[in-house]
């Protein structure tokens, strides 16, 4: 994905870009997921009224699936996910540069009194999340909105924070943390960290 942390292919494939380290497999991935839905779960306990997940196209829109199923397995009804599609241009993956664009957006649900978890793969400047919430609030008045992220890599330039959280990873402004998800076409996933050649 080119919004807050790469697109999906294989890691350490990616055109300029070369993987520094490791944060997650894909064991490490799935426990992260689980971990997001039992948290999930500990703050409502047994109350699943009105939940819905909104995934972050393009990676926290499986991320959001997966954590459906696994609020399921937990014997909780499976939540409706929908998605909303927040842009930005590529440099500011690394930069922090232009403005988010919103994109398209698919929710097949009424958001007016739901508790709404917006789900992304990576949280970095804050700034495609508040995007996503301005987008999610024309749709209208959802009783509480809370952020699900798998990795949270610091560096905000807003005062936006997740509930719940996969991993931290501690990261430079100049590197950008690539997410890698079977669903959106990789071997196997994975969480990595890159830097551009010569940077590192």
């Amino acid at each position: 994905m080119t919004h807050e942390s790469g697109d999906a292919r294989p890691a350490g494939s990616r055109p300029g870009l070369i993987t520094t380290r490791q944060v997650l497999d894909a064991a490490g991935v799935a426990r992260a997921v689980e971990a997001i839905a039992a948290e999930l779960r500990r703050r409502r306990g047994d109350d699943a009224a009105e939940l819905a997940l909104v995934g972050i196209h393009s990676g926290g829109v499986p991320l959001a699936k997966r954590l459906a199923q696994a609020l399921a397995a937990t014997g909780w009804p499976a939540p409706p996910v929908g998605m909303i599609d927040i842009t930005l241009y590529r440099d500011d993956v690394f930069l922090g540069l232009p403005q988010p664009i919103v994109g398209e957006t698919e929710l097949g649900f009424d958001v007016n009194g739901r508790r709404l978890v917006l789900v992304d793969d990576v949280l970095f400047t804050g700034r495609t999340v508040r995007s996503a919430l301005d987008a999610l609030i024309d749709f209208g008045r959802p009783r509480s909105i809370e952020l699900a992220v798998l990795v949270d890599r610091g560096h905000r330039e807003l005062p936006i924070e997740p509930t719940y959280v996969g991993c931290r990873a501690e990261t430079r402004l100049d590197e950008n943390v690539h997410v890698a998800l079977t669903e959106l076409g990789a071997a196997s996933d994975a969480v990595v960290v890159e830097s551009r050649r010569g940077t590192a």
